[in-house]
């Protein structure tokens, strides 16, 4: 049996003040390259091209050191990036830029490039085979668990899992599989929290199930002799000196159990050696963006929770948006960009720093050509109820309010401010495609509620409070050139929503904009825009369609029950969601019929998710966008950004 061990190098790990990095690199750097030379290890070491120019301005005889053990073979460079940006949430500009500075810091410090790239916080899409690609490398390690869980292999042998990752263009891509057990048992024998004897019957066992490869560690440096200080519960440093234990705890690994240690790209030839390839795409509708670890560790922790993720990612689109159209951006300014973008920002990121990047943002933001805003430049009238180009009658009661065009038929619900009733377009027969479930739609008792579209809620768990926009609103109407706009404010706690909805007379297309008025950013859920599927209209299997980092869409088959805003525990809200980069998403039926939403990410980069329920003889299927989500990482601070997103069908009568 062989194993390997990758030890990942991070000066920007979120809960390490600044004036600490020079404690880091003696404490747990130096230690490494030491325990690599004198137990013979050729472990691997990742870290990204800002962390290695960190070292080199803070201890630049680190730098040589392992440059020396490099070319000497004694220890491989994996690679990151410049920065440890998760690609399926940023703009496939600054993915490939993040690429490309990464691998000229390792050829500028180093004299080489990597073969092997770790896949940064382990979080994955499709896309990320294509950037891997591009950006030269031959192979990656991603977290196996998570890969498993998403393919439905979680409780079958190890030897199930796929050799190769599928890209979007059907290229095969070798991956060397990571174990999220295995080095969380690695850091618990070395912190002292099991004895080393228990270690060893956890390695033996898995060494007699596993395949020829073990992948004993693969995770942070930074917790042996020294403490993040991410959690008031962190273990004490082990009397017996962590690095001393972990030497003993690997020599034993050799000696006790016959474990030869090989270095990373060995470990990737011995793990396919005379196995058949096996690609595929490593994903699933369940689980399109598989990250590290447990279920508290999905995409949302950066994306929706942090100091605030939503603002901080909307104003890396924004950003983006501007060095691209501006054609001639320096390779400094994709630099900063790629620092802006990095995961530990989003994280357990201390005052200090956190007030460091809010300023080099301004900064950086004040130095670049003026943003272009939209202007809703057309003239508003008050509109009547005789307008020729939409037909708007009243039902019972002022309850509901129905909107009729030559392209769209909108039914609204005034005693439930303003979600849709029904809404049906003429490219698909007028026949409803979304609006609201009625209770009783269902058998079971489980789904025993109305399911609404175009509905807000918000959750506050530490307040116990549960607020929704399900309240009498009395509709203002606007008509203007091109568009009919119903709007409603609905009080909110203590401040407001300002719903719209925008009826455009001239296409299918119907906006929706949510404003929230003198409401901060909660600790806790904010699910806007939900969409409810009316079953009956789309035939199954459903797919759903979006970016998620690159420049191509990824397909996912639905196929089977799908629940992202499901909670993972009580303290972390979510288990999923997508990416969708590009500010679009697709949801079709099997004759590719369905609809195509649309946002902006630079104006808020809103996370979608997806919930499909089958049910004995229908389907609850709904599509939501998230403007904030709650984990560990989350703190109090900042406003909910306006959400507004754009509706239209897909595909005609069939």
């Amino acid at each position: 049996m062989k194993a390997f061990q990758i030890y990942h190098l991070n000066l920007a790990f979120s809960s390490i003040p600044a004036k600490s990095r020079p404690e880091v690199i003696q404490r747990c750097y130096w230690p490494l390259l030491k325990m690599a030379e004198d137990l013979c290890i050729p472990i691997g070491v990742e870290l990204t091209g800002w962390t290695l120019d960190q070292i080199r301005q803070i201890d630049p005889s680190w730098v040589e050191h392992f440059k020396q053990m490099l070319h000497a073979q004694q220890c491989e460079l994996i690679g990151s990036g410049w920065t440890q940006m998760i690609g399926p949430l940023a703009a496939p500009e600054a993915n490939h830029w993040n690429q490309k500075l990464g691998v000229e810091a390792y050829e500028k410090l180093l004299g080489l490039r990597p073969r092997l790239v770790l896949v940064n916080e382990m979080a994955y899409s499709t896309s990320m085979v294509d950037l891997y690609l591009s950006a030269g490398y031959e192979g990656m390690i991603m977290d196996r668990d998570n890969v498993r869980l998403a393919l439905d292999l979680d409780h079958q042998p190890a030897s199930r899992v796929p050799t190769h990752a599928l890209g979007l263009q059907k290229q095969v891509f070798p991956v060397l599989w990571s174990d999220s057990i295995l080095f969380q048992r690695l850091q618990r024998v070395v912190h002292g929290d099991i004895p080393v004897s228990e270690y060893l019957d956890y390695v033996r066992k898995r060494a007699s199930e596993d395949c020829q490869v073990l992948p004993a560690y693969c995770n942070d440096v930074e917790i042996f002799d020294f403490r993040p200080g991410r959690f008031t519960t962190e273990a004490k440093l082990h009397t017996e000196g962590e690095w001393t234990r972990m030497r003993r705890v690997y020599t034993a690994v050799a000696t006790d159990l016959g474990i030869q240690w090989v270095s990373p790209s060995d470990a990737l030839h011995a793990q396919n050696e005379g196995r058949k390839v096996k690609p595929r795409i490593l994903s699933s509708v369940a689980h399109p963006i598989p990250v590290k670890k447990q279920a508290k560790y999905n995409i949302n922790r950066w994306a929706l929770t942090g100091r605030n993720d939503l603002w901080l990612n909307t104003t890396c689109h924004e950003i983006c948006q501007r060095l691209v159209r501006e054609g001639s951006a320096k390779a400094e300014q994709w630099r900063e960009l790629c620092e802006f973008w990095a995961s530990d920002l989003r994280t357990h990121i201390t005052e200090d720093r956190w007030l460091d990047i809010l300023a080099r943002i301004d900064s950086f933001r004040e130095s670049l050509p003026p943003y272009p805003c939209k202007h809703d430049a057309e003239a508003r009238v008050p509109a009547s109820s005789h307008l020729p180009e939409c037909k708007i009658e009243r039902g019972e009661d002022d309850i509901l309010w129905s909107f009729d065009t030559a392209h769209t038929h909108l039914v609204l619900n005034a005693r439930r401010g303003l979600t849709i009733k029904s809404l049906a377009f003429k490219s698909q027969g007028f026949k409803p495609l979304l609006g609201t479930i009625p209770q009783g739609f269902f058998d079971s008792i489980e789904l025993g509620a109305d399911y609404y579209s175009g509905g807000v809620l918000i959750e506050i768990p530490g307040e116990r409070v549960r607020l929704t926009d399900l309240e009498w609103v009395r509709p203002e109407i606007v008509h203007t050139d091109h568009s009919v706009q119903i709007v409603g404010v609905l009080p909110l706690a203590k401040g407001k929503l300002k719903k719209t909805i925008i009826i455009d007379l001239e296409s299918e297309a119907i906006r929706m904009t949510y404003e929230f008025q003198d409401f901060p950013r909660p600790l806790g859920i904010v699910r806007v825009g939900v969409l409810t599927l009316i079953p009956g209209f789309m035939g199954l299997p459903l797919s759903l369609h979006c970016q998620n980092g690159g420049t191509e869409t990824e397909h996912f088959l639905v196929s089977s029950d799908v629940n992202h805003g499901q909670p993972a525990s009580q303290f972390v809200s979510s288990t999923s969601a997508m990416g969708a980069t590009d500010g679009q998403v697709m949801l079709l039926d099997n004759t590719g019929r369905g609809f195509k939403v649309e946002w902006e990410p630079a104006a808020c980069a809103a996370v979608p998710l997806l919930k499909h329920l089958r049910t004995p003889h229908s389907h609850l299927t709904r599509l939501s966008f998230s403007l904030s989500e709650l984990d560990d990482t989350s703190r109090p601070g900042g406003k909910l950004l306006p959400f507004d997103v754009v509706l239209a069908p897909v595909g005609g009568e069939s």
